[in-house]
């Protein structure tokens, strides 16, 4: 006899990482013994820092495993507060700081204070898929605008003027960006944060790569204004993905909000992940993520000019993450087949644009410099195959 099982109708609007279908079929050839360069997953490399990973045992010992404030740890605040006036020279009141579990965790808060059914988000497209799907979970619709070379992949103040409309309530950049790496500088956040603010609206800047940057510095938002939600992480810079642990600085209205929907949605982050993350802003931790970036940095100086070289178009030098968005044209019209092709025949695995947005995602695929720079140089020798194939 069929059943019948109700799902929710949002759920039609809220796409699969089409990647884990590739990232399946890669470990599915490796399991029968192929070899598979992996250049397809945003997750660092290298293993969580060990002053980290000492200081989250030592709280375990402790018996740090109880409930924190919904805001999160009151020392994790005050070091995150300390680690915006080292790095970037702002001074933030860590009453404004609330500690969630992830960046994802920071989305579904911000989200969930700002939106009511039907209220629209601008987003850059290509962007990071799940950013829409956060906002269609509160009912709201997030509104993709095409954007290119021409503003390095970014929102200005232009877009907002052009697409926003009376149900419009935030617009959302990331600096640097996934999938293109690209960064918002301080004059462009502010004009963002300007044009949100004269309509009546907010702006949300996704900070989470904003450690990993190469060439020059990139501004944080706070930097120009108190009235925009900034969101960070431990996940990327400080290796800790499986932490599940990162941060927002919010307007200072909107922090009695934020820690009401946080009591009632997770309570609050891992303790023992808040304790260990104080050791992350240590002089010593510091050490180990500076070379770290240092390789990164190696890695993308790398492959930028291989790819270039092997005939993918990439416009301008990504200044930050982890990742290179290649306009992959001249070899196909169908970013997914050619990622699964790729995939099946020289081992290689990199992600179509088809996750990232509506807006030329069958000509672009993103390669992620997150593995040795030699397996970064062996999958470009069997790219180079490929393509003469």
């Amino acid at each position: 006899m069929n059943k019948s099982f109700p799902t929710a109708r949002r759920m039609g609007d809220i796409a699969p990482f089409h990647v884990m279908d590739l990232l399946a079929r890669a470990r599915a050839l490796e399991e029968a013994g192929h070899d598979i360069v992996h250049m397809e997953v945003g997750e660092p490399d290298f293993p969580t820092p060990e002053p980290v990973l000492q200081a989250g045992m030592e709280a375990l010992r402790a018996g740090h495993t109880r409930y924190t404030p919904a805001t999160g740890l009151p020392a994790l605040r005050e070091a995150i507060a300390g680690f915006y006036e080292r790095h970037h020279g702002v001074s933030v009141d860590p009453a404004r700081i609330v500690i969630t579990p992830g960046a994802s965790g920071a989305l579904q808060l911000i989200m969930g204070v700002l939106l009511n059914p039907g209220d629209r988000v601008l987003l850059p497209d290509p962007g990071y898929p799940c950013n829409r799907h956060f906002v269609r979970q509160f009912e709201g619709e997030g509104l993709g605008v095409p954007v290119g070379p021409e503003t390095d992949y970014q929102l200005v103040a232009r877009h907002l003027e052009e697409a926003w409309d009376a149900r419009t309530v935030a617009a959302m950049a990331a600096s640097p960006s996934n999938p293109t790496g690209t960064v918002v500088e301080a004059a462009s956040l502010e004009a963002l944060s300007a044009a949100a603010r004269e309509r009546g609206g907010v702006l949300v800047a996704d900070e989470i790569y904003q450690g990993l940057v190469y060439d020059g510095h990139a501004p944080t938002a706070l930097s120009v204004t108190d009235e925009a939600f900034v969101i960070n992480s431990f996940s990327k810079y400080f290796g800790m993905t499986g932490w599940r642990l990162g941060w927002i600085v919010a307007p200072e209205e909107y922090v009695r909000a934020l820690d009401k929907l946080a009591g009632n949605i997770f309570l609050s982050a891992s303790t023992p992940a808040q304790h260990a993350a104080l050791a992350a802003f240590s002089p010593e931790t510091g050490e180990i993520l500076e070379e770290r970036r240092d390789a990164f940095r190696e890695r993308r100086d790398f492959l930028l000019p291989a790819l270039r070289e092997l005939g993918f178009r990439l416009p301008g030098a990504p200044r930050g993450a982890f990742y290179l968005y290649a306009d992959c044209s001249a070899f196909t019209d169908d970013s997914f087949a050619f990622a699964g092709d790729l995939l099946d025949r020289a081992g290689v695995a990199i992600t179509p644009g088809i996750d990232f947005g509506a807006h030329r995602p069958d000509a672009h695929v993103r390669f992620a410099y997150t593995t040795r720079l030699d397996r970064l140089a062996e999958g470009v020798e069997r790219l180079d195959r490929f393509l003469r194939t």
